[in-house]
Formats: structure tokens, sequence, C-alpha cells
């Protein structure tokens, strides 16, 4: 009571309610059971529910190790026997027991993964969009990518699990995307239009890009502690994000030239793109306490450190060695410092959007 009646008088002492209004303030609260202490443990208990590491829930024990191994070459074998039409119906069996109604969270990804595979042989089979009839995105892409976000969506609705419902979002942004595409190659009317215009093609992606980090970032910002669901939803979209928003980034910045990510002879012209997005993504991932957004970069960056290393006069190995010795220091030092790092971030935001972020 002696802790809630000094609060009182300073907040009488700063202005924001009179000597008068404390007074009858404090009888009010100790009747309704309003105690300092009771604040603290509320605080406490929150910070300690704010204790873990970004552990995805979807590994609770060896249990769900053993079961899932099971699931996988119980599917391969049989994938191997009856080839497309058998696997659905054992996804679907084993979904309804390890799922729905066991709740195993590792078995229903690796069920959650076999479902995208057999998704991509069955529209390949009937849409194939590496065969088009031109050097244009034509009609094969879009059939090919409509029918993700239909049967992944169907399984989320069903079993409820986070990976499905991300790469539900995921397939029907590049959906809309390959319809997008489609549109303005017919309004130019031009076939090859993203051919003659790279940069445009490059502009479009990192949009699409943009809306699966925007996705990520609302249900993120929904659980702020990371209790519920949404953020493993939020982690598996995150996942996708980072690479996304990195070669579309690059590509962007390279103004749409024909050099490849990874192809490591003609790397060094993109690497100091690289090496900037890279950057610019792992503050980006300390600012929404997000590894796994950062994590999705370091390969990229690699690549980048390798062709730098490669153009000098070192020998294979030295070069090699060379990358992994960076990459590693760099990954260290990252993990290491992540919570001491974060901190020294959001004390340089705004509190209004720092309060919105999980705690640091």
């Amino acid at each position: 009571m002696t802790e809630l009646r000094s609060i009182l008088d300073e907040a009488a002492r700063q202005g924001l309610i009179s000597s008068e209004a404390g007074g009858r303030l404090l009888p009010f609260l100790i009747e309704r059971g309003v105690s300092v202490v009771e604040t603290q443990k509320a605080a406490a208990v929150e910070e300690q529910a704010w204790s873990d590491r970004e552990t995805p829930r979807f590994v609770r024990g060896f249990h769900d190790v053993l079961i899932t191994i099971g699931v996988i070459v119980a599917l391969g074998g049989l994938w191997g026997l009856s080839a497309l039409y058998a696997v659905p119906v054992a996804i679907i069996v084993l979904s309804e027991v390890l799922v729905r109604r066991q709740r195993l969270a590792l078995p229903a990804v690796s069920l959650t993964i076999a479902l995208f595979c057999w998704t991509f042989l069955l529209m390949s089979h009937f849409f194939p969009p590496w065969a088009p009839t031109s050097r244009s995105f034509g009609a094969e892409v879009t059939q090919f990518v409509a029918g993700f976000p239909i049967i992944l969506g169907t399984y989320y609705a069903r079993y409820r699990v986070p990976l499905s419902l991300a790469l539900c979002i995921m397939s029907a942004l590049a959906f809309v995307l390959t319809l997008f595409l489609r549109l303005v190659q017919w309004a130019s009317g031009n076939p090859t239009f993203f051919l003659d215009h790279p940069v445009v093609l490059a502009l479009v992606s990192l949009i699409c890009a943009l809306g699966v980090f925007a996705m990520a970032l609302y249900f993120d910002l929904g659980d702020r502690l990371r209790r519920t669901t949404r953020s493993d939803i939020a982690f598996w979209l995150h996942l996708g994000a980072a690479p996304a928003l990195l070669y579309s980034t690059v590509s962007l910045l390279s103004f749409g030239g024909d050099v490849r990510i990874f192809d490591v002879g003609n790397m060094s012209s993109q690497t100091p793109a690289v090496v900037a997005t890279v950057a610019a993504l792992m503050l980006i991932g300390l600012v929404i306490d997000r590894r796994a957004f950062v994590t999705s970069g370091l390969l990229s960056l690699g690549a980048a450190i390798f062709s730098v290393v490669r153009a000098g006069d070192a020998t294979v190995d030295t070069y090699i060695f060379t990358t992994l010795i960076i990459v590693g220091a760099i990954v260290l030092i990252i993990g290491t410092g992540w919570m001491p790092l974060r901190r020294l971030v959001l004390k340089a935001l705004p509190p209004g959007i720092a309060n919105r972020l999980p705690p640091g």
C-alpha cells in the first residue's frame, strides 16, 4: 500500500492527477485488489514467457522425430511403387491420425511438405510450366501455380498446420504475380515483354516479395510474445520472404542483367549488391527478432564472398576455406550477440514502434 501511495503522490507531483484525486484513488484501488506487487508479478510472468529463442513449435520430443522418420520412409516407398495417385490417400489417412487426433507437430510439417511435393508433381503432369510454346509467361505457368493455394488451403482448413497456411499464402501471391505478368504482356502486345524489360520483372518480383514480408509481419505483430500458432505461420513466411527479397532486390540493383546470383564465375559484379542487401536483411531481422530471416541470406552472402576471394590469386582450398571462416565468424558474432545488438537497435527506434515489436 505504501508503494501504491508513493506512485499516486508522484503522479500528483507530475501534474497527471490532483492531490485530492490521488487521495480518493488510493482506497478505490485497494478495495479492488490493485497492488504494485501483483503488477510486478504479472510483468515478471510476461518476461518469463518471452524467454524463448525463436523456437518454432514443430519439434516437441524424439517421439515426433521417430514418427516422422516412419512417415518419410513409408511415403517414399509408396511413392516409388504407386507413383502419383496413392500418395494423397496415404497423406490424408496419416494426417487424420497423426495431425488431427494426436496433434504431432513434426509429422504435420513432413506431411505438409509431402503434400506440396505431390501437388508439384500433379500440376507439372497436367500443366508443365517448363515447356511453354514461346519465351513468355504463358497460360501453363498460371495453371501450374493455381493448384497450390487450393490444395494447401483445403489442407489447412482441415488440419490447421501453420506451414500449410504459409505455403498457401505464398503460392496465392505467386498466382497473382503470374496473372499480373500475363496481363502486362497482353496490354503491351509483346509476348517477350519481360525478356526485353528485365528491370520491370525485377520490380514486380520485389513487390510480390514485399507482399510476403507484409503478411509475415501481420501474423508476427499479432502475437508479439509468440504464444500462439500465428508466430509459427510468421516463421515460415519469413523463411520464404527473406530469399525472395534478396533475389528480387539484387536483380533490380543489377539492372536486369543476365548474371545469376549463384553464377560464381560472374558473381563479382553483383557482390556489392548482395552484401548490401544481406546487411539490410540482417538489420530487419534484428528489429523484428527473427533469426530465420537472417539465416536465409547467409548462403548468398557466402557465394558473394566466395567470388571475391576467387577473383584473387588464391588456390581453390584457400578461397573455399576463407569463405567458410568469414561466414562462420559472421554467424557466431550475430548469434552470440543477438540480444545486445537487438537492444541497441530497439533503443534507436521510436517508442511507438518499439512497443509493438517483440520485447528486447
